[in-house]
Parts: C-alpha cells; sequence; structure tokens
C-alpha cells in the first residue's frame, strides 16, 4: 500500500505550542494513529495510511483553533482530540471550545472541555432542575459554580445558594474546635475553592456579607422556601432519601438547582440507602428535569486521573459480574 500525505499549513506559534515540551504532544498523536509528522516550512507534513493520516489532520486542525483562539494547549486537551479523532467526530472539539460561560477573576475562560461537559452546560440552561452524575475530576460542581455565578452577575437570580452534606469521607474526626461555622466549613471547603477562584476573595466576602451568597451544609436548609435563586447541592450520594426530599422541596418560583454527586463515592453508613440513587428512579419521567451522566472520558483532571477512574470502573464491573455468578450458582 502506497504511502499517503498531507500538508497543513500552521504558524509557527501555534505549531510550538501544539508539539508541545520536546514534541511530546506530537508524539502522542504519532504513537496513537501510526502516522509521522513532520514541522516543514512553516507548515506540518502528515504521512502514513490514508485514513489515518485524515484523522491526524482533522485533529491538529481542530487544536490549531483553540490555539488561535487564545487557550494553553494541555495535555487533557491533546488526549480528547485524539479520542474524538479515533471516534471520527470531526470539529467537535472546536465547537465544545467555542462555548465560554465565564473568566476567573485572573482572566481565564471557563469552558466545557468535553462533549458530556457540554451536554451537562446545556442542560443546565435549558431545565430548571438538573442531576449531574458522574466521577471526581469531571467539573459537575466547578461547571454548576460557574454557571451559578454567570446567571448572578447578569441578574437573572438574586442569590447563590450552595449546600453539601456534613459527612466524613470514610473516617470520623471526632470534635471539631471553634463555632458552629468554623464545625462545617471543612465540609464545604471545595466550594468555597471553586468561588474563590471564578469569583475573587473580595467579591465573594462582599456578597457573603450581603446574604447573596450562602454556602451551608444541608441541615440547614430544612423549613425553608428558595425563590429566585440558583440552588447547587454537591455530594448528593451521601444524602438519606429523607434529606433529599426535603431539598428538593425547597425550590421555589424563579429558582434553577443543579445536584451533583459520584454513586461510586458514598460515605453513608453501611446499609443506608442513598437519596440520590431513590431521586433518579422517583424522578426520571418528569419534565423539566435532566440527568447528565459524565463518565472517565470526561475527567479533567492530570491524565492519570482519568486511567484511576477507568481501573477503578473495570474492577468494579469485575467484581459485580463475580458478584451475580455466584449468586446464580447458589440459586441452582
Amino acid at each position: 500500500m502506497s504511502e499517503f500525505s498531507m500538508r497543513l499549513d500552521m504558524p509557527v506559534e501555534h505549531m510550538r505550542k501544539i508539539f508541545g515540551m520536546q514534541d511530546a504532544y506530537v508524539k502522542k498523536l504519532e504513537r496513537d494513529f501510526g502516522v509521522s509528522i513532520v514541522d516543514r516550512n512553516g507548515g506540518v507534513s502528515i504521512s502514513g495510511r490514508e485514513d489515518m493520516v485524515k484523522r491526524a489532520e482533522s485533529v491538529l486542525r481542530q487544536l490549531s483553533i483553540i490555539s488561535e483562539r487564545g487557550n494553553e494547549i494541555e495535555e487533557q486537551s491533546v488526549d480528547y482530540a485524539i479520542t474524538l479523532g479515533m471516534e471520527e467526530q470531526e470539529n467537535a472539539l472546536a465547537q465544545i471550545d467555542s462555548d465560554c460561560i465565564c473568566h476567573t477573576v485572573n482572566g481565564k475562560p471557563v469552558k466545557p472541555k468535553t462533549l458530556g461537559q457540554k451536554a451537562y452546560v446545556d442542560a443546565i440552561r435549558q431545565n430548571m432542575l438538573v442531576f449531574g452524575l458522574g466521577p471526581a475530576g469531571t467539573g459537575k460542581t466547578y461547571l454548576a459554580m460557574a454557571m451559578a455565578i454567570t446567571a448572578f452577575k447578569n441578574d437573572e437570580v438574586s442569590r447563590i445558594i450552595l449546600t453539601r452534606p456534613a459527612i466524613e469521607a470514610g473516617e470520623k474526626l471526632g470534635f471539631l474546635p471553634g463555632d458552629l461555622q468554623s464545625k462545617v466549613d471543612p465540609y464545604l471547603r471545595p466550594l468555597y475553592d471553586a468561588l474563590y477562584q471564578i469569583m475573587g476573595a473580595e467579591s465573594f466576602a462582599k456578597n457573603m456579607e450581603k446574604g447573596l451568597i450562602e454556602v451551608a451544609p444541608l441541615a440547614y436548609m430544612r423549613g425553608r422556601t428558595l425563590d429566585n435563586a440558583y440552588i447547587i447541592l454537591d455530594e448528593a450520594q451521601n444524602t438519606t432519601p429523607a434529606q433529599m426530599k426535603m431539598f428538593l422541596t425547597r425550590i421555589g418560583f424563579g429558582s434553577k438547582v443543579v445536584v451533583t454527586g459520584d454513586n461510586s463515592q458514598k460515605d453513608l453508613p453501611a446499609g443506608t440507602k442513598s437519596g440520590l440513587d431513590i431521586a433518579i428512579k422517583v424522578l426520571k419521567k418528569i419534565d423539566d428535569i435532566a440527568f447528565c451522566t459524565l463518565t472517565s472520558k470526561d475527567v479533567v483532571r492530570h491524565p492519570l486521573v482519568q486511567k484511576i477512574v477507568q481501573a477503578y470502573e473495570n474492577f468494579e464491573s469485575k467484581e459485580e459480574s463475580r458478584s451475580r455468578q455466584k449468586s446464580r450458582e447458589r440459586q441452582k
């Protein structure tokens, strides 16, 4: 079979970002697509099997578009672009990147980075209540926070309410010192971190003092009706069915709600049902409620996190299969 080659014109400054440190990114492309990529006279020459060359060219073109928009090319972006290239989803990465939710206090754009995240953001825009489900690192909480802050700044809602169950992650911490706020702050720290990064500590503190932003444990929601608010319930897998029902019945007029959770990381006492699991079964047929399931493909932390999540998913799937097999054998 004769070798096929293509040329892609690309400015040097973008080529430098796309190739990566010591050509690390372009070596990934060469290895995964089985092609040769060479920097040649202000452009890129790609050679190899015709179908693979065309896929590699599509990936490079999309990465070039992202670079031209002023984005840094990160390893996660390259890995995901390769995945999309293998699935022959042309222009998907450039379309995802065009959706800018807001900017952080440092001017960095906050955008969905995968098709799953884009579907999640679109669902939040279109529905009153959204359940964002998936493993750690898929951006469930961060993107919901970005959407809430954007709605708040645009006067679409009058306040933001962030809440999560105050429950230890598999360990007993004992009695914590300080007043009530000091006791619950450790459980709410991830929410504070996202607020500081997107809104800035000073702006956050001012709005917190005015009561326009509230970060509180789930128990504080009982007996309230929350009108014209953007409400985010984080770590929902750690709610009991009664807590979840209590929370969902707080929703008032003009409010938008996002519930995030990871069913694989429950910290509830053994034998306790998760309110998130029950809610998914009870609410799945109601209009204006969307369920978005993110997967290991949507992990946007260090690439190693994606591999860890995938490894655990594979292990748990095998354990479940073994358990079912043993159950069938006992029934015989």
